[in-house]
């Protein structure tokens, strides 16, 4: 039985994967480097120092990689931060989650201050018990580090006893290297089939059908086989 839920945030919990695959492009082209959306897009979820070397050589990195973050940071905080919203029942979920004796945890690759501000928009201050962003790991995902640190806040729990959940293959690649099963959620964009590649052990269209799930099984949460097949059929 899942006695522990590790919630991805971007794409998962808020609508934000498109505004941060924009707000990368731009800050690409103004360093000289136009990239397609879409290949920007199919990097979210990880974190700057994962993301940027897929574009840019250890030379440009060495010149003006930590400009280029700072200059992606400043425009996504003042274009785009202000355009991402939650998804629905992401609050319900955790109240939820709370009233079966299911414990909580953010592991995000945003800043702290960016996170505040996703806890701020779902409303769910106060309903999670450990937090990790950023700020606290050497290394974003798909490397294991922020899982890890979530793991650490939450008192080293069993693994067995605790899911992740999360948008990207980048999530269920982390979780992984820490034997943790995967959730997938289809809301943040990814592909079905990459999510499943990567080791997502089921999925679900957003956080609102994981709040169903949970309602209507709450002993086999979240691995509910009828709602996966209705999943699988819809996609």
């Amino acid at each position: 039985m899942v006695e522990n839920v590790i919630f991805d945030v971007d794409g998962t919990l808020v609508d934000s994967v498109d505004e941060h695959a924009e707000a990368w492009r731009r800050a690409f082209l103004h360093f000289g480097r136009d990239i397609p959306f879409a290949h920007v897009r199919s990097q979210i979820g990880k974190g700057a120092d994962q993301l940027i070397p897929v574009f840019f050589n250890d030379e440009e990195l060495e010149r003006f990689g930590k400009d280029l973050e700072e200059y992606r940071g400043q425009l996504f905080v003042k274009e785009f931060l202000p355009k991402v919203r939650s998804f629905p029942r992401v609050r319900e979920l955790f109240q939820r989650l709370r009233a079966s004796g299911i414990r909580a945890a953010l592991a995000s690759s945003a800043k702290e201050d960016e996170l505040k501000q996703y806890v701020k928009l779902c409303g769910i201050d106060g309903l999670f018990e450990a937090k990790t962003s950023k700020d606290d790991v050497d290394k974003s995902k798909p490397h294991p580090d922020i899982f890890e640190a979530a793991l650490a806040r939450l008192g080293k729990p069993d693994v067995s006893a605790t899911v992740v959940v999360g948008d990207t293959p980048y999530d269920a690649l982390a979780a992984n290297k820490l034997g943790l099963p995967t959730v997938g959620v289809l809301a943040g964009g990814f592909p079905p089939d990459d999510l499943r590649a990567a080791g997502c052990r089921t999925l679900v269209k957003d956080p609102a059908e994981l709040l169903a799930r949970l309602e209507s099984s709450p002993r086999t949460w979240p691995w509910s086989e009828a709602s996966a097949a209705q999943t699988a059929k819809d996609e």
